[in-house]
């Protein structure tokens, strides 16, 4: 093997609605206020849990614009960010602090953070998966050449592979393919 071949499989995660629960801000979804308030939906860390056991890379992706807009503070997001690390024991997380009109490349639906965690980590996209809530994560995750499960309550319209429940549904999913594909390659 050729020392810059990929060699990695990850699952990308989507934090705020996927790991951890969101909270109402005037109607709107959004991230928990701080750290100390974050609240881990059931079955994400089982779901980390099951994936990382099997061999597979979990790192977090997640925009989190209100930093650019002032609303939030860079280290306030990274505490939190270093509290999903740590509980759910995710391998790593990126974070995009741009809102849409700084036209960055990392802000999802761009899959600039992917690109970044590819490097780092030595990933193969294409044995890859991202979860996440919004269209827009389903659109990083095929820019960025993974295939992609979107967490959701009943039947959306939606670019992604599958849409089911809940992180721990998506691991099961991935695991169960996984299985199915790895039986297939041996026949």
């Amino acid at each position: 093997m050729r020392a810059n071949t990929p060699r990695h499989r990850a699952v990308f995660w989507d934090r705020d609605g996927v790991l951890n629960g969101s909270v109402k801000v005037n109607g709107v979804d959004s991230p928990p206020p701080n750290a100390a308030s974050m609240c881990f939906l059931p079955g994400a860390a089982e779901a980390v849990a099951m994936l990382k056991t099997a061999g597979w890379l979990c790192i977090g992706v997640t925009n989190q614009p209100d930093v650019s807009r002032g609303t939030r503070t860079r280290s306030g997001v990274e505490a939190m960010n270093n509290r999903v690390v740590a509980e759910p024991d995710l391998d790593d997380i990126f974070a995009c602090f741009h809102d849409d009109r700084d036209g960055c490349g990392c802000r999802k639906p761009k899959p600039g953070m992917l690109f970044e965690a590819a490097e780092k980590w030595n990933l193969n996209f294409g044995a890859g998966w991202l979860v996440g809530d919004p269209e827009t994560d389903v659109a990083a995750g095929g820019a960025g050449g993974c295939r992609t499960l979107r967490i959701a309550a009943g039947e959306v319209a939606t670019a992604a592979n599958a849409v089911l429940p809940d992180a721990l549904a998506a691991a099961r999913y991935i695991l169960c393919l996984e299985n199915d594909l790895g039986t297939k390659r041996h026949d």
